[in-house]
């Protein structure tokens, strides 16, 4: 892999991880049509340059959860840790991205290998693909059922809507389950703000993405290639996420998901059809 199809690979990276069309997706089509060799190692470091560019949007957001999550620790020995957690907006995001993040960790670690046999079959990505838009649209049909009604903010967002949400964020260790799309889709469903559904997607992905690269973080180590390909695939990932989660919390406000099952159908057919023309 050369610096330019490094930048390639970050760009769409960053820009597929936070708009809903699948990263891992786009990570196993474009090798094939750019004749580039990648490997999961390098997919990971990509995926550090998205969990840089969240961190960075949402820096203030974290902050106060990380207070918050040590207040609630105080409220816990003052027994008073239901009403912390009631009452206090950053003390329930804190603790609903933390039940909301075991699914998929669960899910991460017990079905780790059997869904990394996916990523060698374009047939599999493509089936995927079709799915998300499925996903998409369907959160797109409900929304329009409820319109009118008054969305959920975060203080009426049970723990139970959050293990859907995370169990849906688990299902997108499969490639071409969008990751973004499948949380942002299950908090339309449940009937969370639009906002606050994208910002609850995103902000949830930190846990994900960071704990994929400790588990990888050897052979991002030992990733054989030259350290300007690494350091420019990185940028290009961070630059273009930050940009996509900047585009998304302003366009899901205002602006239907419909268009994005569009192009997961769309893109979907075609990677079924690839192995049949592109040899």
């Amino acid at each position: 892999m050369d610096i330019i199809q490094a930048i390639i690979m970050g760009m769409v990276q960053g820009l597929t991880e936070f708009l809903p069309v699948s990263s891992s997706a786009h990570l196993v089509i474009l090798p094939e049509l750019l004749g580039a060799k990648s490997s999961l190692a390098f997919d990971t470091l990509l995926h550090v340059g998205t969990l840089v560019a969240v961190v960075g949007y949402f820096w203030k957001d974290i902050l106060a959860m990380i207070k918050a999550f040590f207040s609630s620790l105080k409220d816990l020995f003052r027994g008073n840790f239901k009403d912390g957690v009631k009452n206090d907006p950053f003390k329930r995001l804190t603790w609903l991205v933390f039940v909301g993040t075991i699914p998929a960790g669960l899910m991460g670690v017990l079905l780790k290998n059997q869904f990394e046999i996916l990523f060698n079959s374009l047939t599999a990505v493509g089936f995927f693909l079709l799915i998300t838009g499925v996903i998409l649209w369907s959160a797109e049909w409900i929304a329009q059922k409820n319109k009118g009604k008054k969305g959920k903010k975060i203080k009426e967002v049970s723990f139970t809507n959050s293990l859907i949400i995370g169990l849906f964020q688990g299902f997108a260790i499969a490639p071409g389950i969008s990751r973004s799309g499948s949380t942002i889709a299950a908090s339309l469903f449940l009937g969370l703000e639009r906002k606050l559904a994208a910002r609850y997607s995103f902000i949830l992905s930190i846990p994900a993405i960071l704990g994929a690269a400790l588990i990888q973080i050897k052979d991002i180590v030992s990733f054989d290639s030259n350290i300007g390909v690494l350091i420019c695939g990185f940028l290009s990932s961070a630059i273009f996420s930050y940009l996509a989660v900047k585009f998304m919390m302003g366009y899901i406000q205002k602006h239907s998901l419909v268009i994005f099952s569009y192009y997961c159908w769309i893109v979907g057919t075609l990677t079924l059809l690839i192995p049949l023309f592109w040899k």
